[in-house]
């Protein structure tokens, strides 16, 4: 990896974007920027097809596994640049091929030329270095449906690039392009896989947990601090608003019929993080549901519990079963934490035969006997705001902020 001097990269769906196809880019390199904030001398280039990681003495590979988690990079390639003289560009690819070269492996060439001024075209290029190759590699053998070693040759308007490895990314679109939701957070499996893949698709997150001491403990709120570092380590700084929850649920369990608690809790809640939205200039809310998973991820219990609100509510995880759930937790390390035996606000005062079936008018009734309005202003104002960084315990409140 020491003997590439940059780092290519592929922008895949970003590459089917129009006119706004800048600001897709430049959210990308951002996303980049902070990630690789402990590489001082590296320098990104971009052009409209392809950017490009200027390693300026940087570790290759260190550079790389930063790379693989970036939303918006489809894929990538430790890359040689040279001029578009066709004897320093054998040179070269010559001695980056011997790099990767043993006794008994195959190879291809894989040419593009986006230069059409370039002398030599495609299949030109494929037979003049392949031919440069056999000439040189003793014992070579050339396999184009499945080689060893694929030279990669990208001829552009300002220089050729040479590679030999393609390093997969994570797909998606750049964090903040498409806006900010704010995420439900509980303590389980689902809601950070929820947070997740909304960030895949661009979302820049804010998470919402609601807390209710003594019911709930310090190690579950920890928890739930853990979470959130882990998902802003994926894509960045992320917020976390804490909301005590106590006395709201208390009175929901005073004054709402047991089997229709659950349904006005989630009711509750939703309001709550909706007002946390407005105030913060979120435009939607996330949440971790998965259709007939439990009691409240009914269609009918969806419908009762939506009527609070008309910001459109983001569930990621709704056709997907446990398995798939588990799988992507395990995959972003969120798993082994969210499995801790600490209860949250959702798994207290669970009523043994909650509705599945709720019906919106009987829970509008019910919240009715109550005036929940000022308990969730109190419980807004009262929200506690951290920010959570990457790779990073130190949490900075607001408070400590201003």
């Amino acid at each position: 990896m020491k003997n590439y001097d940059r780092i290519l990269i592929r922008y895949g769906e970003i590459s089917t974007k129009g006119r706004n196809r800048n600001k897709f880019v430049d959210k990308l390199r951002k996303s980049i920027l902070d990630v690789l904030n402990e590489f001082p001398g590296i320098k990104i280039e971009s052009t409209r097809d392809r950017m490009y990681v200027v390693l300026n003495g940087a570790d290759g590979r260190e550079v790389s596994d930063r790379l693989k988690g970036i939303f918006g990079i489809q894929s990538f390639s430790p890359a040689v640049k040279t001029t578009k003289d066709i004897e320093e560009m054998k040179t070269a690819a010559l001695a980056l091929f011997l790099k990767h070269f043993e006794e008994g492996k195959t190879f291809k060439i894989t040419a593009k030329r986006a230069d059409k001024s370039f002398p030599l075209n495609t299949d030109e290029l494929n037979h003049e270095f392949g031919g440069h190759l056999l000439k040189n590699v003793p014992g070579l053998k050339v396999n184009v449906k499945k080689p060893d070693i694929n030279l990669q040759i990208e001829v552009r308007e300002e220089a050729a690039y040479l590679s030999c490895e393609t390093i997969q990314g994570a797909g998606g679109l750049p964090a903040g392009s498409s806006g900010k939701a704010m995420l439900m957070l509980s303590g389980g499996i689902d809601s950070p896989v929820a947070g997740y893949l909304s960030m895949k698709r661009g979302l820049e997150i804010e998470a919402v947990h609601f807390h209710s001491p003594p019911f709930t403990s310090e190690r579950a709120k920890q928890k739930v601090i853990d979470l959130t570092e882990k998902l802003s380590n994926i894509a960045g700084t992320v917020v976390l608003h804490i909301v005590p929850f106590t006395e709201i649920q208390q009175l929901i369990h005073q004054q709402v019929p047991s089997n229709y608690t659950m349904t006005a809790t989630r009711r509750l809640m939703l309001r709550i993080t909706d007002e946390i939205r407005n105030k913060n200039d979120g435009l939607a809310i996330i949440t971790g549901e998965s259709l007939g998973q439990v009691a409240s991820q009914t269609l009918e219990s969806m419908f009762a519990i939506n009527d609070v609100t008309t910001t459109p509510i983001l569930r990621p995880l709704i056709t997907m079963d446990k398995s798939e759930i588990i799988d992507i937790a395990q995959s972003i390390d969120t798993h082994d934490i969210s499995i801790r035996p600490f209860e949250d606000c959702c798994t207290v005062f669970v009523p043994s035969s909650p509705k599945t079936k709720p019906k919106r008018d009987k829970v509008r009734r019910f919240e009715s006997f109550v005036d929940f309005e000022p308990l969730i202003a109190k419980a807004v104002d009262d929200t506690e705001m951290t920010v959570i960084k990457p790779q990073s315990r130190n949490e900075e409140s607001f408070g400590e902020l201003f």
